[in-house]
């Protein structure tokens, strides 16, 4: 008993800290794939691949739910709204049901289904029925009964032979039984029988696997796997056949007065009367041919959902007019590589698996978020550029920019249009030979800027696997096959280049490269204590901090080369574990963990990504582990971290899930040159306002000293980087009363000061 009292307690603790958390977090979900729709009278609401969003007919409003605001980054199987209740029901691949109370935006994780017994593959959510207050949940197992009032759960339904597992697509409620099309054949039972947990008492009325069945006035239809339609005759209690579709339906539902059937290429509307009143293919959407994955009508309106294109709005008098009514957000959900600028953050989509290996090819387009919204460039307008896994911006010139392809080249974008694909035709790349002379294989991955304005390439497999593009527009190649093992078998991930130009190369066989062209020596760090002490040869990503060391991450740990200057003097250069106390006892910090990226922010402290662990910040010398997000402490849709950035002017670090994209709003910003632009936020502090004043526009360890206005000191703190917060109490006692409060700034050496002011409102 005391340990249930306390695990809630505990878990009550976690969800008020993680509602208060989500203060600053911000989420940037794709909803273009769409998974499910649900209707009431005013809205259309949908279902993306992890994330909601509804529309109100009268007004056009639209509304977007993510993880940031509670739902889980598990995806999406199954929606309902329920106008009886307002309340919409989410239903998970892996069993989850969350309840969203539409009034006040509160949720209710149900896990019944997660924890049952039962195999873990067979527990996706297919579909919601609701009569007379209870959900009838179609599940890969059967039917369970959710009360929706209660919210709690009923009886589940094994209705398969003697009792077992069936896959129930979805049921329908027809003169007084439910109806339940499965993949062993259509099962009726009476909705009134007390007693329908004992499998007899549902009757086979149709053999076979059946994908839908729904209900339209007086009539009862059936869709089986082939898309082939059926209508029930109850004299003779069967299903006969009536009408076959061109291919399988994916979705069939009954609205008011309509019978909906949709295939991959098109959308059959059917009166009460089974008219059809109008087919929509996909054809006929001329700007981009879209995959269809269910439709649903609201009085004129139809709302297509598509599997790439999201929410298509047309209309049953309007055979012609077409409309994309999603909210406007990155192409996909699976962002694989990004990079933040003080203005604008880019994303691309391509990808290669653990070994490199990027088939097969992704033909994604390229993502920018601005000031002004998303600009998705699709990958029509890329110039071929296929499974692109990196992108950088020119510091000094945020309007070019380049995408690597890992199969492609490299792609320029001028002013937002991509412009010049360099491959082995027009510039100093190239392709990979060992598969044949004839076959062009570019795998361009990591790339960087140097202080003169010069573009380090890195190209996989080829023995010039280092190449620059100099600002004055040649090439230049390195040949590395006397560093590297074997040159054609080495893949590159990031490069890192420090304050004396030296590059470091992260390899998938040979650790780490380090070059400077000023000398032309190559010098590696790879595995064995005498040789690098890495703890394996495959490092992914290398990142220099503000002390000038190294920080690489390999898919078995952490190393740190603690001065990236022993390149000039150490033939060769070693790396350490960072040890820490846990429980006093010594253990290696990130012990053995897949490391996807790491980035320095501007207060020195280590953001750290990892394959499936989540998100780890570390102070500057890792010995303190000031978060940990995963799934389940923080809004992070997914523990698989592909690639983190910061926007250094104002601290949001962006982080690249498998499932999304979300920012966390730290305050470690790069510190400024002078206090010319500090200022605080918010001003002045309301009483409803539950976060931290930030002072931003910082130097570098500048002295900041807080009073009231009648000079009584109440927080003081030396900034790192250029932002700090102040969490509104008197040295962190008590909150202060309302008043003006003065802030005093000095720069480090006394030389600048500054003072500014804000007003606390209680």
């Amino acid at each position: 008993m005391k340990k249930s009292v306390l695990y809630f307690l505990l878990l009550l603790f976690t969800q008020m800290c993680f509602a208060q958390s989500n203060l600053l977090w911000q989420g940037y979900f794709s909803y273009n794939e769409i998974k499910d729709l649900s209707e009431s009278t005013s809205a259309v609401f949908a279902a993306s691949e992890n994330a909601l969003f509804s529309k109100n007919i009268a007004t056009s409003q639209i509304k977007t739910t993510n993880t940031v605001d509670g739902l889980s980054g598990e995806t999406i199987s199954a929606l309902y709204y329920s106008a009886t209740f307002n309340k919409t029901i989410v239903g998970y691949e892996n069993g989850l049901i969350i309840v969203i109370n539409e009034a006040d935006g509160s949720m209710l994780n149900v896990v019944d289904i997660i924890n049952k017994q039962l195999p873990s593959n067979i527990k996706k959510i297919n579909h919601f029925m609701e009569f007379e207050g209870v959900a009838y949940v179609s599940c890969d197992f059967g039917i369970v009964q959710f009360n929706l009032a209660t919210m709690q759960f009923g009886d589940t339904y094994f209705i398969g032979t003697n009792g077992a597992e069936i896959m129930v697509n979805q049921t329908t409620l027809f003169n007084g039984f439910v109806y339940a099309a499965t993949n062993s054949g259509i099962k009726r039972a009476d909705i009134s029988n007390k007693n329908l947990v004992d499998f007899s008492q549902w009757e086979t009325i149709a053999a076979g696997n059946w994908s839908g069945v729904a209900t339209l006035g007086t009539d009862l239809f059936a869709v089986n796997a082939a898309g082939y339609i059926h209508k029930y005759d109850a004299d003779a209690n069967l299903f006969m056949g009536y009408l076959a579709l061109s291919s399988p339906a994916l979705d069939m539902r009954a609205t008011t007065g309509y019978l909906l059937v949709t295939t991959l290429n098109s959308i059959y509307i059917y009166n009460s009367q089974m008219a059809m009143v109008r087919q929509i293919s996909t054809n006929q959407i001329t700007e981009r041919t879209p995959s269809f994955n269910c439709a649903t009508i609201i009085g004129d309106a139809i709302f297509i959902g598509t599997t790439e294109n999201g929410l298509i709005t047309t209309s049953l008098s309007s055979a012609t007019t077409f409309e994309n009514t999603t909210p406007i957000g990155p192409s996909r959900n699976n962002i694989f590589a990004l990079e933040a600028t003080t203005s604008s953050l880019w994303t691309v989509y391509g990808d290669y698996s653990a070994d490199y290996n990027p088939y097969p090819l992704d033909s994604y387009g390229i993502s920018k978020f601005s000031a002004t919204g998303w600009l998705n460039i699709p990958y029509e307008e890329v110039l071929g550029a296929q499974s692109m896994t990196r992108i950088t911006v020119n510091p000094s010139n945020e309007n070019e920019v380049y995408a690597s392809s890992f199969f492609s080249g490299l792609l320029k974008i001028e002013d937002d249009t991509p412009t010049i694909l360099y491959n082995q035709t027009n510039s100093g790349l190239e392709s990979l030979t060992f598969v044949g002379p004839n076959y062009i294989d570019i795998r361009v991955n990591g790339t960087a800027f140097d202080k003169s304005g010069n573009l380090w390439v890195t190209t996989s497999r080829i023995k010039n696997g280092l190449k620059v593009f100099k600002s004055n527009g040649q090439w230049q190649s390195y040949a590395m096959d006397a560093i590297l093992d074997s040159a054609i078998d080495n893949n590159f991930g990031t490069i890192a280049i420090d304050k004396n130009g030296t590059k470091w190369l992260s390899t998938s066989e040979d650790g780490v490269i380090g070059f400077n062209e000023s000398n032309n020596v190559f010098k590696k760090i790879t595995t064995g204590p005498d040789t690098g002490n890495l703890p394996v040869s495959n490092v992914n990503v290398v990142a220099v901090d503000s002390r000038n060391q190294l920080w690489i991450g390999t898919t078995k740990g952490l190393r740190v080369l603690r001065n990236v200057g022993s390149f000039q003097t150490e033939d060769q250069m070693t790396t350490d574990p960072i040890i820490i106390l846990d429980d006093n006892l010594a253990q290696e910090l990130l012990y053995e963990q897949f490391i996807t990226d790491i980035v320095v922010d501007g207060a020195n402290n280590k953001w750290i990504g990892t394959a499936d662990s989540g998100l780890f910040l570390v102070s500057p010398n890792g010995q303190e582990t000031k978060y940990h997000f995963t799934i389940n402490n923080s809004p992070l849709p997914s523990n698989v971290i592909n690639d983190i950035d910061i926007n250094s002017a104002t601290g949001e670090v962006f982080i690249a899930t498998a499932k999304g994209l979300v920012s966390f709003k730290g305050t470690a910003t790069a510190p400024n040159d002078d206090l010319s632009n500090a200022f605080v936020y918010p001003n002045p502090v309301r009483p409803e306002y539950q976060g931290t004043v930030k002072i931003a526009g910082l130097l570098d360890k500048a002295h900041i000293k807080i009073t009231d206005i009648e000079g009584n000191l109440v927080h003081e703190t030396i900034s790192e980087g250029g932002t700090i917060e102040w969490d509104t109490t008197a040295f962190g006692k008590h909150k202060v009363a309302s008043g003006v409060y003065m802030i005093f700034i000095s720069a480090q050496d006394g030389v600048e000061t500054k003072v500014k002011k804000v007003m606390i409102i209680r």
